[in-house]
């Protein structure tokens, strides 16, 4: 059985942190951005974590 390759275009948009968590960035940042309020855009600006839902299949993705 070959391995399984790394997904790029994912492992490119996610970090592992030092205890093993998934951090992101999140979405909804560049498109339609005049719209948006000031304090939005602020928090989106911000890193956040893959969710627990999501971690196993992710991680999966990533090869870690």
């Amino acid at each position: 059985m070959p391995k399984m390759k790394t997904k790029r275009a994912l492992a490119k948009r996610i970090k592992v942190t030092g205890s093993g968590k998934l951090k992101r960035s999140h979405a909804y940042t560049s498109h339609l951005a005049p719209r948006k309020t000031h304090k939005q855009k602020v928090h989106l600006r911000k890193q956040a974590l893959v969710s627990d839902s999501d971690y196993r299949r992710v991680k999966t993705l990533i090869q870690m």
